[in-house]
């Protein structure tokens, strides 16, 4: 009575092992196994419609606890083929009969069993449970990157809005809008020249200063870009060359493509007009007096006096004023246009206009732009040196030793250097500042505004490219999710008839021995 009480306990991966060595299971089981699963295969295709035995043949691998379920429910369904002596004449109950009685024979499906519960317990359910914490990991690494993704988009769109407001642009066509900041251009360098006027006191000192210490004036002049803009503002290169303003302006063309932007304007208004194009003639009036002058194509006439001007050329240089007939001499004239510096065309409607380099302002072409900038540091040197001078304590030229110079050098204190010197400073300030030099660069580099406009459209690449990631990972997080709670039903089903085998399997290793307990140890209890 007392050994009928005590418990048998097995191990789960043990279980097969001590079958075998109890002698309730043989060890070619698994020879035997493969005709068993071909029957059921075959007896599978043959089944009457039965919402139990549906349940039973729905996601679960057949054994032979399944099967007898299966002949419980085929005697309500085949019980019309029964006998008067107890057997059923049925194919469907036969087979399935047949089954069972292979199963028993040298306990194979015992066999079976510990075999499966074995393979659930140690594989199946880990494996079900390492997918979804697999899944529940990547969610929240996702969920992580799709912050870091936002962040990130959000720090490229704020750089790129930072420098858009820089620039003065809203960055939605941003080569065009830089273009169009050109416009700014004239209003900046008028500002500019009216600040050059009044450096007119500094550069007077410093050139009477130069011609004091010499003795004589410079011989290539002091400042002399300098001095020009003060008496006649940014005007153009062709006037600053020649001397004499020109009767037509031709600037040259913005080469600029818009290739990557749309715009519904034309293909011809990539251009930028700023108000100084082909119709920009400068009249000159006309002269009225008591000799009027008639200027046509073959040379001028004057009424009054009846002289008839011809003009021929000789090379590519010389012009030749011929045939002037007056009362009684005959003048001719030999002119070189080098010495002259005057540019004189056949036709006079032709004749002064500015092209090319020569139709930008002083302030627009590169080299006179660097003259410019070099006079301002030549006279920023001068002043600051000569402030030095004053403000040591053993001046060098004293103010007895410029008692003999102009009054422009012996009135100047240090108060007033340092005024000069401030002005000076804040025009070279001017001309140096980062929008003024954005503005001028985009006038005159096509590869600047290139550089500029594939900057910015990179930080908007940038952008779109975290925004794609964060829809990326979010949708891999969604995605991952879904695999998870579609994987917790089977899980659950897996840990169920797993649990119901295990007691299966106990129950009849327990009636073996005379229904003593029987616990398998680490089985679904550990799950």
């Amino acid at each position: 009575m007392q050994e009928q009480f005590v418990p048998i306990d097995i191990h789960t991966n043990k279980l097969s092992d001590w079958l075998i060595s109890r002698r309730h299971c043989s060890r070619e089981w698994q020879t035997q196994i493969l005709t068993i699963r071909e029957k059921i295969n075959n007896a599978i295709q043959d089944m009457p419609v039965h919402e139990g035995i549906t349940k039973l043949l729905s996601g679960i691998y057949i054994n032979y606890f399944h099967c007898l379920k299966i002949i419980e429910i085929l005697k309500e369904t085949e019980a019309n083929s029964k006998n008067i002596f107890g057997s059923y004449g049925s194919q469907r109950m036969k087979d399935w009969q047949e089954i069972v009685r292979l199963y028993e024979k040298e306990n194979v499906y015992l066999a079976e069993a510990a075999q499966m519960l074995i393979r659930n317990v140690n594989y199946e359910v880990p494996s079900l449970k390492k997918q979804i914490a697999k899944c529940e990991q990547l969610q929240v690494e996702c969920d992580k990157k799709e912050a870091e993704y936002l962040k990130a988009s959000n720090v490229v769109r704020g750089e790129f809005q930072t420098l858009c407001k820089q620039l003065g642009i809203q960055g939605q066509k941003i080569k065009r809008e830089l273009v169009s900041l050109i416009a700014e251009l004239p209003d900046i360098y008028s500002k500019l020249a009216d600040s050059v006027k009044t450096l007119a006191q500094a550069v007077e000192f410093y050139t009477e200063f130069v011609k004091f210490i010499f003795g004589k004036e410079h011989p290539g002049g002091c400042v002399a870009l300098l001095k020009y803009m003060i008496e006649h503002g940014n005007v153009t290169t062709y006037e600053w060359k020649y001397g004499e303003p020109p009767l037509k302006i031709e600037e040259p063309p913005l080469n600029i493509r818009f290739e990557y932007e749309t715009d519904n304007a034309h293909a011809d208004d990539n251009a930028i007009d700023f108000g100084d194009g082909s119709e920009s003639v400068i009249d000159f009036g006309s002269l009225d007096s008591d000799n009027t002058a008639g200027f046509q194509s073959s040379g001028v006439t004057i009424e009054e006096g009846e002289i008839d001007w011809g003009i021929s050329t000789v090379g590519n240089e010389v012009f030749c004023f011929q045939d002037l007939e007056s009362s009684q001499n005959t003048i001719d004239f030999n002119i070189s246009l080098e010495e002259s510096g005057i540019v004189v065309e056949c036709s006079g409607t032709e004749g002064g206009i500015a092209r090319d380099v020569e139709a930008l302002t002083l302030l627009d072409n590169q080299t006179t732009r660097n003259l410019f900038i070099d006079d301002l540091s030549e006279l920023e040197s001068f002043l600051k040196v000569r402030l030095c001078e004053m403000q040591g304590p053993s001046n060098l030229l004293t103010l007895s030793q410029l008692q003999a110079g102009p009054p422009v050098l012996q009135l100047q204190t240090t108060q007033s250097i340092s005024a000069m010197l401030n002005q000076v400073q804040a025009v070279i300030s001017e001309i140096t500042d980062s929008r003024s030099q954005h503005l001028y660069n985009i006038k005159n580099s096509p590869r600047y505004v290139d550089h500029l406009a594939d900057r910015l459209q990179q930080k908007l690449d940038v952008a779109d490219k975290m925004v794609a990631s964060q829809k990326a990972v979010r949708q891999r997080s969604i995605e991952a999710g879904e695999e998870a709670k579609s994987l917790e039903p089977k899980l659950k089903m897996i840990i169920a008839k797993t649990k119901e085998l295990q007691g299966e399997i106990e129950r009849d290793i327990s009636r073996r021995y005379r229904n003593r307990p029987v616990n398998i140890m680490g089985g679904v209890n550990v799950l």
